[in-house]
């Protein structure tokens, strides 16, 4: 039998710990769906001793998700450990995920122990978690700069102690393809009980090789894990992509010889629910999900994939969710029409009313665009699932005027706690008084510390989806917006990450 590649996911834990990536309970709650529906093995859903909120998230997750190991993260004390297995109760199948660091100098210089005493804490949190749940991973934080020898003492104990899994992390992303593929065949070959568990690999991007780390650690270290976020999403240069490595394992099975259970049809429609909710945009050029990845400009390239897709093409579109069906989608579409196109695009609706409420906003947009493409339609359902967390603050209307040699004005009406409030300003441009505008009524306070601007297909009819990053007492947070009028879709991201910024979610940043 083929041997299976298990897809751990940490979007939602360690993806969040990007500046602004932060989401609430209903978007992590919409993202954990999707991670189902892509059939992801574990979905590693928070840090349940962090916070209150990041308790509550784990344990609703944990509640609706039936068909993925649901996982918590905690440190290695009894309080961490029972705290993250109080909120897994209701899971179908539950993981405790333990860590600690095993570096010298995070030893010295961050938890401020002596080897003796991480390896007696690393032990004795293993066998208290063993006895509140069966499925246990540890992780000596900083694994790949650890001393081998000490780490070899410490994973040999865990193991004894229970432990089914053991994840080597490259928290600072500093391995080597080459050399992390051989630090993991060391390691197992030293450790007497090492088939006892399952290994794992969870590289961060800093030198841009998670992904090939990774998967060295399958491929040269016999790991059978791999930790990895949607888009490659997380803290400094990000983590290793679940889209690059499911589908460099699928495309070279010759090479790698694994199965993976991913269904990969889901993959484009996850990464734009990923890249939306939190409003880290999608480059054109990345790999599998980005709007170049299948395109071909070189007249010799479009002729040979003309000829036979083969010549050009190691993978089929429509084999990660770009829609093989050309017919573009307007005003006199009908309901069963943008309902089958849902479905392609791997749009789960939960309610016949979401579905109208999608197919009313279509319709909207189709009077304003005549030509509605896939991105348009992923970018309107989670622009509505975004818009239905508003807490505080909601967009209405906006009339600006803008004429050269002239101020420009604008007038917003935004509704606050369910009030109407209308308000105007002036600004350097139609967005900049828009903006100003709502923030002279509400008073944030907030530094706007990142505007961006990304064209959702590519004509000047295309919705600009345009996200806004505001940082306020240390907080920050994204706000995203799409609209065809590009004023329209400032707005709406403004409102966005100031409802963000209502939100008090206390955030604790864990290990990489």
């Amino acid at each position: 039998m083929t041997e299976k590649l298990i897809i751990f996911d940490t979007t939602l834990r360690d993806g969040e710990q990007s500046p602004g990536a932060s989401m609430t309970r209903d978007e992590k709650l919409r993202i954990a769906r999707q991670l189902e529906r892509l059939k992801v093995d574990v979905i590693e859903a928070g840090f349940a001793a962090s916070s209150n909120g990041d308790f509550e998230c784990v344990k609703a997750i944990a509640e609706v998700v039936k068909d993925s190991t649901i996982c918590s993260l905690a440190r290695a004390n009894d309080r961490d450990i029972s705290r993250a297995a109080e909120a897994l109760k209701p899971a179908n199948s539950g993981r405790l995920h333990l860590f600690l660091a095993t570096s010298a100098l995070h030893m010295e210089k961050k938890l401020r122990m002596t080897p003796d005493q991480v390896f007696e804490q690393a032990k004795l949190s293993v066998r208290f978690a063993r006895n509140l749940m069966g499925d246990i991973e540890f992780s000596p934080e900083d694994g790949y700069r650890s001393d081998p020898d000490f780490l070899c003492r410490v994973i040999e104990a865990v193991i004894a102690e229970g432990a089914t899994t053991i994840n080597v992390p490259d928290t600072v992303g500093y391995a080597i393809p080459e050399l992390y593929g051989n630090f993991i065949k060391n390691l197992r070959e030293r450790i007497p009980n090492s088939d006892k568990a399952i290994w794992s690999v969870h590289c961060h991007n800093d030198l841009g090789m998670a992904v090939a780390n990774s998967l060295a650690g399958v491929k040269i270290g016999g790991a059978r894990q791999v930790e990895c976020t949607i888009n490659g999403l997380g803290e400094r240069a990000g983590n290793c992509s679940l889209e690059e490595v499911v589908m460099a394992v699928k495309t070279r099975k010759d090479y790698f010889g694994l199965e993976v259970g991913i269904d990969t049809r889901h993959i484009l429609a996850t990464s734009r629910m990923v890249s939306q909710t939190t409003g880290f945009v999608v480059q054109p050029n990345k790999a599998v999900v980005g709007a170049n990845a299948f395109a071909h400009a070189s007249g010799i390239h479009q002729d040979g994939v003309l000829k036979a897709r083969d010549t050009y093409e190691i993978m089929r579109a429509e084999d990660v969710g770009w829609t093989a069906n050309k017919i573009v989608l307007g005003k006199l579409s009908g309901r069963n029409a943008f309902k089958q196109r849902l479905q392609e695009l791997g749009v789960a609706m939960e309610s016949e009313a979401e579905i109208n409420n999608a197919f009313a906003r279509f319709k909207d947009l189709a009077d304003r665009k005549s030509e509605i493409f896939d991105e348009d339609i992923l970018a309107l359902v989670s622009d509505e699932s975004v818009a239905q967390d508003n807490e505080q603050y909601g967009f209405v209307s906006l009339s600006q005027h803008s004429e050269t040699g002239e101020r420009p004005h604008a007038r917003v009406v935004f509704t606050v706690a369910g009030k109407e409030i209308t308000s105007e300003s002036d600004g350097n441009g139609p967005v900049d008084a828009s903006l100003k505008a709502i923030e002279s009524h509400v008073k944030s306070g907030a530094e706007m510390v990142l505007y961006s601007v990304n064209a959702i297909s590519g004509s000047t009819e295309s919705q600009g989806e345009v996200t806004v990053r505001l940082q306020n007492s240390g907080r920050v947070v994204n706000g995203v917006g799409a609209d065809p009028d590009i004023v329209v879709a400032s707005a709406k991201a403004y409102l966005s990450a100031l409802n963000k910024l209502q939100s008090k979610a206390d955030r604790v940043a864990a290990q990489g």
